[in-house]
């Protein structure tokens, strides 16, 4: 019989999430499998922070872009440039950076293999099987102490193993990589990242163009069942003065609205990034949180590892959302009411105006916390809101 290799951990799904757990894992000196089904590439804008670049020490060579601003478009085409005072928000492609990723938790010790997972079963002793097909297309099965299930929305590690995984609702992206024509060619800017707030284009989510220095990622966001994606991004391209330049390629896939209520099964198995549902609502970002999510699921199997009680495992999302799980709540809240109609979008990109929104955004997004420190500015925005709200201001 061929030998089944036993590892202390099998992380399925080789993305930003699945990635950051496999090096962190290899860094602690775990046996450690990253199981990757390969020629996939995620629809994304490709935005990171600069918290990101940071506790992920991303090198600057993958920055395609560096934005230093973003410009909202209201339904009445009424646009609101929103620059960053002092830094960038770094924009990555997704298909180098990944592999970046992939090619990091190897060096850090990790064993990497190409196939799909299929399902999970025990076997005498109780532990836990991976089977997955190669890319050959022949059957292959590992030992592990733990699973990590970073296989993106629609989980299919999720799906088997955790309660309420095959319920998680989503919007639909759908973007197509471009060229980027000269700067001055059109409205288009290298250094600005547009996001579009029209019914037209998206009834409940958003448009957006951004910059991957000489390409550029045009997409729509929608949760609405028969929107029809593609006629939304030819539509978008047009507008943007984009029409006319080359595609590179086409991605879609879905992308989990919310976390879900469990994040492991009592057992063996603990999700991460996408399979877990962490993608901010409102925004859509993704790509910190994944990572994020990563780490903190890596955290949670070593502590199994060293303890042997499967209940550390909630410790990945219990972490998560203490950290986190306020800022999903608002901007939860936000997408809800602001995106619901097109006379709502308008009053949201016009209280995008004002410098004490821009501030604190800017501060928020880029440094992955609620600014506290400013009161004085907070009361003004709340007062300012609530005047929008009650129709006390003009959009």
């Amino acid at each position: 019989m061929t030998e089944v290799h036993t590892f202390d951990a099998v992380v399925v799904g080789g993305g930003p999430a699945g990635a950051t757990a496999a090096t962190a894992l290899a860094r602690l000196g775990r046996v450690v499998l990253l199981l990757d089904r390969a020629g996939r590439i995620k629809p994304c804008g490709g935005a990171i922070p600069p918290r990101l670049i940071r506790d992920f020490a991303i090198p600057d060579e993958l920055l395609v872009a560096h934005v230093t601003a973003a410009r909202m478009i209201a339904p009445s085409a009424r646009q609101v440039d929103m620059p960053i005072d002092g830094g960038f928000v770094g924009m990555v492609d997704r298909e180098v950076f990944d592999e970046f990723l992939r090619g990091r938790a190897s060096s850090a010790g990790a064993e990497r293999r190409t196939g799909t997972f299929t399902r999970i079963t025990h076997d005498a002793d109780g532990c836990a099987v991976v089977h997955y097909q190669t890319k050959d297309g022949e059957a292959a099965q590992v030992r592990t102490r733990v699973v990590v299930g970073a296989d993106g929305a629609r989980s299919a590690v999720a799906r088997q193993s955790v309660a309420g995984a095959d319920s998680i609702p989503c919007v639909f992206a759908y973007h197509e990589i471009v060229r980027s024509p000269p700067e001055g060619a059109s409205d288009f800017a290298g250094s600005r990242c547009d996001v579009y707030y029209q019914g037209r284009l998206s009834p409940d989510f958003y448009g957006w163009v951004f910059p991957h220095g000489e390409t550029a990622s045009v997409g729509i966001g929608s949760a609405r069942k028969g929107f029809r994606l593609r006629d939304a991004v030819s539509a978008l391209r047009v507008t943007a003065g984009l029409d006319g330049v080359e595609t590179v390629r086409r991605e879609g896939a879905p992308i989990p609205l919310r976390p879900l209520r469990r994040w492991d099964n009592g057992r063996d198995v603990v999700l991460a990034g996408d399979a877990a549902g962490v993608v901010a609502p409102a925004s859509g970002e993704g790509i910190y949180y994944a990572m994020e999510g990563g780490r903190l699921a890596a955290e949670a199997v070593e502590a199994l590892c060293v303890t042997g009680d499967a209940r550390v495992l909630r410790l990945a999302r219990k972490r998560f959302m203490r950290a986190h799980g306020r800022v999903f709540w608002i901007l939860g809240i936000m997408q809800w009411f602001w995106y619901s109609s097109d006379k709502r979008r308008e009053r949201f990109v016009s209280i995008c105006r004002d410098p004490d929104v821009q501030h604190l955004t800017w501060d928020a997004y880029m440094n992955k916390r609620l600014v506290r420190a400013r009161p004085a500015a907070h009361m003004r925005i709340f007062l300012k809101d609530l005047a929008h709200l009650m129709g006390l201001v003009s959009a």
